[in-house]
């Protein structure tokens, strides 16, 4: 074989390796492609393994490495992660200054709501705290509907000025 037969087949050959190192990066998911060939080739090679389609061998013996690195990893990896990460997370507990604002905010629209009518009061926490629709506490009241809807938008406009203007 001559220089240029020898250049042709390396070519060949490095494309070929090229094309199933990006095969194994595909279906591992992987950096480490390269490395995964080159170990299942060594592998395969020192076991003298005889194929028909060694392309394929070799491709399936990389992605295999590949499953049994991501397993290997995951397993290592399970254990101090939930230690650490303890550590690393940060509190989700409010500051102690929000704590006192909402506080004083909560405490702020409580004296609101007591200056409402008492009907007004009535259907407004009917309303926001229990949940219930307009027809429901019109139902109940014996009033109209129409009338639920002006109780509670004279409530949330009483509310709003009182809570913007503290």
């Amino acid at each position: 074989m001559n220089a240029r037969e020898a250049s042709i087949r390396a070519s060949g050959l490095m494309l070929g390796w090229t094309r199933l190192r990006d095969q194994i990066a595909r279906r591992t998911k992987r950096d480490d492609a390269e490395d995964l060939l080159h170990d299942a080739w060594i592998g395969l090679a020192e076991r003298k393994v005889v194929a028909d389609n060694a392309a394929a061998l070799l491709a399936r013996a990389a992605t295999n490495r590949g499953y049994d690195a991501w397993r290997r990893e995951r397993r290592i990896n399970t254990g101090p992660a939930i230690d650490l990460a303890a550590d690393v997370l940060p509190d989700q507990r409010p500051l102690q200054d929000e704590v006192l604002i909402a506080r004083h905010r909560l405490e702020r629209l409580r004296r609101g709501v007591e200056q409402l009518s008492p009907r007004t009061r009535e259907i407004f926490l009917m309303h926001r705290l229990g949940g219930r629709k307009y027809r429901e506490i019109a139902e109940e009241l014996d009033i109209s509907q129409s009338a639920v809807e002006k109780h509670v938008a004279r409530a949330m406009s009483h509310l709003t000025d009182w809570m913007e203007n503290w």
